[in-house]
């Protein structure tokens, strides 16, 4: 379990120092669930194998004389899945309007999507990225939001997205979720849109002033849940077909092209272990499979059982702190989950898993080789359908570059023999245009230049784009003292010269100013590792009175300099917004603020300024350019440019 201390592991910081990889799970006593609502999916079934593993794809020869892998055709399940490809009656329908769509072909979005054939003008017009957002309709229960999205305007949520979900799926949903079924079908109609989304004003679980809202979790794995269904459903009435009728000839038969170079459709980048428990708990109670096993108990003790574990009583951090760290805060986690037809297994073997749950630090060391240098090994990462990077304003706290270097990895085409019946691949895959039609569906609290950037650049999904724009309220009426706050803006003519046009106002125009000043007191924030490092050095060079407090910094050092800042024997103190993120001080000895670059997190700017309340001449100054102005909107509220 991770401790209570919520500082970052060196290796999400970069450092050579790594944590150690999590052991296996073994099965364990069965434990209840504990959501009242959901009894009676409380006991989940997890029946554990070797977790991590990247094991062989086994070879069976068919009938019909070629050659299939036994991670996509579930021959290891048989007795699960070959019964009835579906899990419904043969006679299930959905009604729509007049027309009887049946349950047993697949649903339209899912079939319209997978059965699309690029042209090399649309795949031309992709690389371009030249999007229009064309159509906005409101976003249901977010204040002060809309969506925008490219090409065709996307249906407003209604009851008729249910003809796209399987018959035990919408079942037990509506069982389930019974009232609260209607709030997750707004998010749940732009996921079975297929199309990539950016929604950048989701409601956090840690803040909890109007109650925890899961709509948008929820939404997202009932997505998942159908298009895995869905694949597999296709999949496994085809492998029948081929055992019924052996001198079956498929090279000339569409029909039967339906699978990817490898099995996992589904992945879940998450920044902590708390968060992944929290995932696949939720993705249990959603599926109807009705057998759960007792291995749940062994998956609490390694992700923690309860939302709220960890929270002191009488605490002096902000509340949304407090749950935001509770539970296992470790970010090395990576694991795969099987859903067959009577079970779902989690540990299962990557290549045999379809969703695969993981941290981007682990999932990287795992693209790289491990720690001991082992061979590399991303092949299960070449047929990835949808992607859902959760809380990735948390993970732009760690290390943004892991997730960009995953995304790299995604939908390469495989390094090694595999055994899948080529027969059966979709061309697309076949034709390396497999990155175009996965889905990436990216949530955060806020928006930054890093999410948006990976939205704009490495999301290229060929149904469009759909992505949140948010009028801000701002976070200055949080400011409770009468300060003074100049902002001084510099010139940087493009992103790539922004750092340096920053670093060399600062030392031009800035520090002379604290030079000439006696007193001390000052408090200098800056937002980036690579800042903190800088500013340090240039400190360091000019023989400066100042402490710092950055991320790696030892319990003692901190102590020692709070302790100095605050009696004044250091006159500057140096501090990152990472440390703030993982430990929320209030430094006191404050008199003058400088921000030399704003916050990620609006709501640390507000924090900030008030720990000038023990001064009497308060100060503070900031410093921006043009290309800040996405933070800057939304500490004074304004719409995202």
């Amino acid at each position: 379990m991770g401790k209570r201390k919520p500082m970052p592991s060196a290796a999400a910081r970069g450092s050579k120092n790594q944590p150690k990889r999590p052991k296996s799970a073994k099965q364990g006593a069965e434990l209840p669930e504990e959501n009242p609502q959901l009894s009676e999916h409380d006991d989940a079934e997890i029946l554990d194998t070797e977790s991590g593993a990247a094991g062989t794809v086994q070879l069976d020869k068919k009938a019909n004389g070629s050659f299939q892998g036994t991670a996509q055709s579930d021959e290891d399940d048989m007795e699960d899945e070959y019964d009835a490809p579906s899990g419904d009656a043969p006679g299930d329908t959905i009604n729509n309007g007049n027309d009887c769509f049946d349950e047993t072909e697949t649903s339209r979005s899912f079939h319209r999507h997978v059965s699309h054939i690029m042209t090399n003008e649309e795949v031309k017009a992709l690389m371009k990225k030249n999007y229009k957002f064309k159509w906005e309709m409101p976003a249901v229960d977010i204040p002060r939001s809309k969506w925008v999205g490219t090409g065709e305007k996307v249906q407003e949520a209604c009851d008729d997205h249910l003809r796209d979900v399987k018959v035990k799926l919408r079942d037990h949903w509506q069982r389930t979720l019974s009232d609260h079924l209607n709030s997750r079908m707004s998010f749940f109609s732009l996921c079975n849109s297929y199309r990539d989304i950016m929604h950048c004003n989701k409601k956090p679980f840690y803040l909890k002033s109007n109650g925890p809202d899961s709509s948008t979790m929820d939404a997202y794995l009932m997505h998942a849940l159908n298009h895995v269904h869905r694949t597999r459903d296709v999949v496994i009435r085809n492998d029948a077909k081929l055992r019924n009728d052996t001198d079956r000839d498929i090279s000339d038969d569409k029909t039967y092209l339906d699978q990817g170079f490898t099995r996992p459709k589904v992945l879940f980048l998450l920044p902590l272990k708390s968060f992944a428990r929290r995932i696949v708990k939720r993705l249990i109670q959603l599926s109807p499979l009705p057998q759960k096993d007792s291995a749940m108990g062994q998956f609490k003790k390694e992700f923690g059982e309860s939302d709220d574990e960890g929270i002191p009583e009488h605490s002096t951090k902000p509340a949304d702190f407090d749950l935001l760290f509770a539970g296992d805060i470790d970010d090395h986690f990576l694991f795969g989950v099987k859903l067959t037809k009577k079970s779902i297994k989690l540990y299962s073997n990557f290549y045999s898993s379809d969703i695969i749950v993981a941290s981007p630090l682990a999932l990287k060391r795992k693209i790289d080789g491990g720690e001991h240098g082992k061979e590399k090994d991303f092949d299960f990462l070449s047929s990835i359908e949808i992607v859902v990077v959760d809380h990735a304003d948390v993970i732009s706290m760690q290390n943004w570059e892991h997730l960009e270097a995953v995304f790299e990895q995604l939908n390469q085409l495989p390094t090694k023999e595999l055994g899948t019946n080529v027969m059966r691949i979709r061309p697309w895959y076949l034709d390396q245009h497999a990155q175009y039609y996965r889905q990436t569906i990216l949530l955060s609290s806020y928006l930054t230049p890093e999410i948006n950037a990976l939205f704009n650049g490495l999301c290229l999904n060929y149904e469009g784009k759909i992505k949140m724009v948010t009028e801000y309220a701002g976070v200055v009426p949080k400011i409770q003292l009468e300060v003074r706050q100049v902002y001084e803006r510099f010139d940087a003519s493009s992103i790539a010269e922004a750092d340096d046009a920053r670093f060399d106002y600062f030392c031009n125009k800035v520090y002379p100013k604290i030079q000439d000043l006696d007193e001390g007191g000052l408090l200098l924030f800056v937002s980036s590792y690579f800042e903190y490092i800088r500013i340090s050095n240039f400190l360091k060079f000019k023989e400066a009175s100042f402490c710092r407090i950055g991320e790696a910094t030892s319990q003692q050092d901190i102590s020692r300099s709070r302790l100095w800042f605050f009696e004044g024997k250091k006159k500057i103190l140096l501090y990152s917004e990472r440390s703030h993120f993982y430990h929320r001080y209030k430094i006191r000895g404050t008199k003058h603020l400088l921000i030399y670059s704003l916050p990620g997190r609006k709501e640390f700017y507000p924090e900030l300024v008030n720990m000038l309340g023990e001064s009497e001449n308060r100060k503070c100054n900031v410093l921006f350019s043009r290309l800040d102005l996405l933070k800057k909107h939304s500490f004074h509220g304004v719409c995202d440019p």
